[in-house]
């Protein structure tokens, strides 16, 4: 890899440097979207072989979670490699051409930057144990025992157990936020931040258009390495971790969330503006900062462009309530800030399951909440068969292959069920995801919910996504606009967007009785293209079980 000292060209004035704000993200989690070569993975030439549907669903921007070298421990969050392409996944070639071809098709293309910590067997980390005077001895981690031989503090990883690993070589601990084979890289050293933005470089240089930051809060830890505090169990929460894990017992006030980090982050943005209309989204894990993290990490517009924390994604089912203390929280904390909003991602029980089984009309919910999503100010993510209502898949334990479930297993089944392969075809083998055993099973129930099952039929979730996506694009107040909320009771949300001269009403009933919402002396004007049927009368908005309506103000 070489170390570029500028970029490759100059910014073209004529390009939107802001296309990541409201932009529609599409998460491919690639060992699941599609095998091209028979051998039950996901690949990058799948990839390019869906990319027409993802273009056609209407999102911005394709998100791929991690293809780099990796001995797969974390499936590909343990890196060994951060500037080539696994050969389960292709080559740098394939790369290019799947960027290419989204290019063509007006797609974006944001990759999984896992800067954080490393596979054990990266060439970094094999040098670093080595022993304690080499020139990478300070790259990772390190720390003697104490007096007695325990681990330097009480910090534990997220995949269980402490988060600090003997090694043998060095006589030391080093510190693994997430399993063993993935040790934390020292940020505190200037050369490892200049390493990773040499990585950064490299992929930009190959034409991507942005990143996903895996674990943003992640890359600092305190030196002093004190001890985190006990957290009161009223205050304890599974927004990060299942409630089943003692991760959640502490307050990481030291391990993560370090003020450092902004100078890291500074950094890293002044390398993404020396290419033109290039993003950055982090991911926020912290059950009780989240979003004044959030705030931190995107205010002033000098650090990334956006985040997301775990305010959705977590088992707590969306209300109104809610959604509102939320998004007016985020406002009140980083009014000069952006948000990426998800009710889904590789990590996270699909909200078919989470949140939508016990409705009345599980789909009819599904379209309203993802309509929600769509409205609110903030960019989206929408991860690869969220679009199709698919629920989480039961596995049996010997088809687990996610060593978090493994290790947690019956009480949290780990990320397995989520990752189950997209399925394209309900005649196909497989799903039309592959002609060999997959890697994870193909859910029976999952073939009815297929691509080629609802495609074309109005009534169906995908349809309803393709419909709200083109309706969105068609508002761009939707997209960019400020959002002021409007007084409504029970299971509605209702709140304005407005952009420049537009300005769009949004009502939303989560319930599946009808609702009413009092708009006072508005004057409104439906929009039409949405798919809801709600209806308005003077002053007031009628709408049935899971209704929405969308209109202007005149």
């Amino acid at each position: 890899m070489q170390s570029a000292l500028k970029a490759s060209s100059n910014p073209d004035l004529a390009i939107d440097r802001d296309w990541w704000r409201g932009a529609v993200i599409y998460q491919i989690y690639p060992r699941s979207y599609q095998d091209s070569n028979g051998d039950g993975i996901g690949d990058l030439k799948g990839i390019i072989e869906r990319l027409p549907y993802i273009a056609a669903l209407g999102a911005d921007a394709i998100w791929i979670s991690p293809f780099f070298k990796s001995p797969m421990k974390d499936f590909g969050y343990d890196v060994s490699d951060y500037c080539d392409v696994d050969p389960m996944f292709g080559t740098l070639a394939d790369f290019d051409a799947l960027t290419a071809e989204a290019h063509r098709l007006g797609l974006k293309v944001m990759i999984d930057e896992v800067l954080s910590h490393t596979a054990d067997i990266h060439p970094w980390f094999k040098e670093s144990r080595s022993s304690r005077s080499n020139p990478k001895a300070d790259w990772y981690v390190w720390a003697d025992a104490r007096p007695d031989g325990t681990p330097p503090n009480n910090w534990l990883s997220i995949f269980g157990g402490s988060a600090w690993q003997w090694d043998t070589s060095r006589q030391q601990y080093y510190l693994h936020n997430f399993l063993a084979e993935q040790p934390d890289l020292n940020f505190h050293n200037r050369e490892v931040q200049d390493a990773l933005l040499d990585v950064t470089r490299f992929w930009l240089e190959r034409g991507v258009d942005g990143f996903r930051l895996d674990t943003i809060n992640f890359y600092f830890h305190s030196q002093g390495l004190e001890n985190n505090p006990p957290l009161p169990p009223e205050e304890r929460n599974d927004q990060t971790a299942p409630a089943v894990n003692p991760y959640n017992y502490q307050d990481h006030l030291y391990d993560k969330s370090r003020p450092e980090n902004l100078g890291f982050l500074e950094r890293f943005r002044a390398l993404l503006d020396e290419y033109p209309a290039t993003a950055a989204v982090g991911e926020v894990g912290d059950s009780q900062r989240g979003l004044e993290v959030v705030a931190a990490y995107t205010a002033g517009g000098k650090r990334v462009h956006m985040c997301y924390s775990f305010d959705f994604l977590a088992p707590e089912k969306i209300s109104a309530a809610k959604v509102r203390s939320v998004l007016e929280a985020f406002g009140k904390v980083a009014s000069d800030g952006w948000s990426c909003w998800a009710f889904s991602n590789h990590d996270v029980m699909r909200p078919a399951s989470r949140w939508a089984a016990g409705e009345a009309d599980p789909v009819a919910y599904l379209k309203v909440i993802s309509a929600l999503l769509m409205s609110l100010r903030g960019s989206v993510c929408i991860y690869q068969g969220e679009e199709l209502g698919l629920g989480e898949a039961e596995l049996r334990f010997e088809d687990l292959q996610d060593p978090y479930g493994i290790r947690f297993w019956p009480e949290f089944k780990g990320r397995d069920g989520c990752r189950t392969p997209m399925v394209w075809d309900g005649n196909a083998k497989n799903g039309g995801f592959s002609q060999a055993k997959p890697w994870l099973p193909v859910p029976a129930k999952h073939l009815a919910q297929a691509v080629n099952v609802q495609q074309g039929d109005q009534a169906s979730l995908l349809e309803h996504y393709r419909r709200f996506l083109s309706f969105r694009r068609a508002h761009p107040a939707l997209a960019k606009g400020d959002i002021t909320f409007i007084e409504s009771e029970g299971d509605t949300v209702a709140f304005t967007r407005r952009a420049g001269n537009e300005q769009v009403v949004c009502v939303f009933n989560l319930g599946a009785k009808p609702a009413k919402v009092d708009l006072g002396s508005r004057s409104l004007q439906p929009l039409p293209g949405h798919g809801f049927s709600g209806q308005a009368s003077p002053g007031s908005i009628e709408l049935g079980g899971y209704g929405a309506w969308f209109g202007r103000i005149d």
